[in-house]
């Protein structure tokens, strides 16, 4: 490894440097190409078609590794490393983890757990906006704390956005609200997330230990943030004192399976459990979850085509659908009704069942693909008919698998529906080929497509690009600039991190970047054991707040989030994500690194994880 910065340490960082800002600011170049079919060009009369080349989230960092790889500015066991790790960090450890967990949290999301604990909380809050509000923020903290932030995002978001409007109140408090405390609930449990496992394997942290350390910095800053919300939504028009006249909706109905959920969430409960018990062997987590997960897959793929024979086989009846947003839409028209009191009979005990109305619903002129909806107390039913994307209306679009298939293009175009019933509720549509597949294994064929693939080359890239930094020498300088700035002491170092962690994760290729260089900075820096622990401490707080930030990019849910809203047809701006963040990130940042350092004093005071030892490592 080169000790000295030389012409090719700056071509690296400038390169390094290039491929953030195109994270940041993905662009999309048009290439016209002269082609048979395609658009008439009026100047020369010739037929074109037009590609757009996309440089973003994943293609910017393919770009430079590969420019700097063809350069000689890195060798090819810089790559290597970069995908099979050195000093502790394995990348590859950490994807089969996330994944493992991932794949696992979202079947049980499917089964409609997370829907139905929002309905059930819906009905709590009653008429009251402030309870409701509270209410919701302390549903998803504990889903996020349980399940990790993405699978919160992905169904929460969906939630709010069809809630908000039934309910006519302002969607910004609501959808801001989830996704502060998806991304602050997710520091609690070192599997919430990629970010967490990067410091865990870094700095030799137990899985225990590290809840151990962040779980006072989390209370400080899920408190401190729900009363920043609150004090800047504050207004009638963003959180009403009281809320619209709104139906009761049964939870129950969008429990799809409860047989797979109670068994997804043994599952997963037991595999969270053994993790943390085996956090003093030297057993590599994916050994554990990789085990879990595949008894999950098989119990989906028997369970799945045993309710498939059961129901007599493909075409005898419908199947039930994989997906309780369904219903959850006719459940939201039929509040958006009953606030207009357009509904003629109503069952506060039973809910949207004893509803009974043939006419159109109201908006039915906005949405041409929606032929037919009849309630009835024996059954819902509702024809659709499918149509291109293009032509689909903004509110009932469904988001692809609704997970992006890479980091960097989170929008996909919407797949026909296929044939299902919820609860009673019958959807009818055109055949698709994924009829077989999906009739057979609903759970499975809604899962995997939803899983985030496009982590896999970011992650990689990610660490290959910060360890072209260190073999170019630029990780031993940022050492020693953190060595200087904080003269080896433990609260500097905290403060230092914690600080620089937040910025980073703005401007380093998001939260996983980020995390991924300070840890190497770190780990490079002759500090004693008391401020490595005190990086190690204030990385975890910033990289989980870090995502609740200035640009969308800081986070892979922040990127994800933007794309739901979008499909949604809600547009959010950059400059909007930046104002209402503004104030919850500045009193967590406070709030946390505070708690962090009161941690930190006490585990000082009485020598707890070897700080009593403080020799320079």
């Amino acid at each position: 490894m080169p000790d000295d910065l030389n012409r090719f340490s700056a071509v690296v960082l400038v390169l390094f440097a290039v491929s953030i800002f195109f994270v940041i600011n993905p662009v999309s170049i048009p290439l016209r190409l002269p082609w048979r079919r395609g658009q008439h060009d009026s100047k020369d009369g010739k037929q074109r078609r037009e590609y757009k080349i996309h440089i973003g989230t994943l293609t910017a960092p393919l770009i430079v590794v590969l420019v700097l790889w063809a350069s000689t500015c890195i060798n090819s066991g810089v790559i290597r490393d970069g995908i099979v790790g050195v000093e502790g960090i394995k990348p590859y450890n950490i994807l089969i983890l996330f994944f493992s967990l991932a794949y696992m949290a979202i079947t049980l999301d499917i089964s409609g757990v997370l829907q139905a604990a929002a309905f059930w909380v819906s009905n709590k809050g009653g008429s009251s906006g402030w309870r409701l509000y509270l209410y919701f923020y302390l549903m998803l903290t504990a889903f996020s704390i349980i399940v990790g932030n993405d699978p919160v995002i992905l169904s929460g978001t969906v939630f709010l956005v069809y809630w908000t409007q039934a309910t006519k109140v302002d969607s910004m408090a609501w959808l801001y609200a989830e996704f502060a405390a998806a991304n602050t609930a997710s520091m609690v449990l070192f599997v919430g997330n990629p970010t967490n496992v990067v410091i865990c394997e870094g700095f030799e942290i137990r899985n225990i230990a590290y809840t151990a350390y962040t779980i006072f910095p989390f209370l400080a800053c899920s408190l401190v943030c729900y009363g920043a919300l609150a004090i800047q939504f504050r207004g009638e028009r963003y959180i009403p004192r009281r809320m619209p006249d709104i139906a009761t909706l049964d939870p129950r109905s969008v429990l799809r399976d409860p047989v797979g959920a109670i068994v997804g969430s043994l599952i997963f409960g037991s595999c969270l459990a053994v993790l943390l018990g085996v956090s003093f062997t030297s057993i590599d987590v994916w050994e554990i979850t990789l085990p879990f997960a595949a008894a999950k897959f098989v119990w989906d793929l028997a369970w799945d085509y045993y309710q498939f024979v059961r129901r007599g086989g493909a075409g005898k009846q419908p199947r039930s659908t994989t997906d309780p947003v369904d219903l959850m839409k006719i459940q939201m028209q039929h509040m958006q009704r009953t606030n207009t009191h357009d509904v003629r009979s109503t069952d506060p005990e039973r809910g949207i069942s004893s509803i009974q109305f043939t006419e159109k619903p109201a908006g039915a002129a906005q949405h041409p693909h929606v032929k037919e909806k009849q309630f009835s107390d024996a059954s819902t039913t509702l024809e659709l008919e499918e149509t291109r994307a293009e032509a689909v209306a903004p509110l009932d679009r469904r988001i692809s698998h609704e997970n992006p298939a890479t980091p960097g293009a989170l929008v996909d175009e919407p797949e026909p529906m296929a044939s299902s019933q919820i609860s009673g509720a019958t959807l009818v549509d055109k055949p698709s080929r994924w009829t077989w597949f999906r009739e057979r294994w609903p759970t499975i064929t809604t899962a995997i497509p939803r899983l985030p693939f496009g982590l896999v080359p970011f992650a990689f890239l990610q660490f290959i690009l910060v360890e072209a930094l260190a073999f170019r020498g630029w990780i031993s300088v940022f050492a020693r600039w953190l060595e200087i700035a904080s003269g080896g002491k433990p609260y500097p170092v905290l403060l230092l991190v914690g600080i620089l962690g937040i910025v980073l994760c703005n401007i380093s290729g998001t939260n996983i970047g980020a995390t991924i260089l300070l840890t190497k900075v770190i780990r490079a820096a002759r500090l004693s054991r008391s401020a490595t622990l005190a990086g190690a401490i204030a990385l975890a707080v910033a990289s989980n707040i870090g995502a609740v930030s200035f640009v969308f990019s800081a986070s892979l849910a922040g990127l994800l989030w933007r794309a739901i809203l979008k499909q949604k047809d809600i547009k959010m701006k950059q400059t909007t994500f930046a104002k209402w963040n503004s104030l919850p990130l500045l009193v967590m940042t406070i709030a946390g690194l505070g708690a962090a350092c009161a941690e930190l004093a006490v585990i000082m005071h009485y020598g707890l994880a070897g700080t009593n030892d403080n020799h320079i490592e």
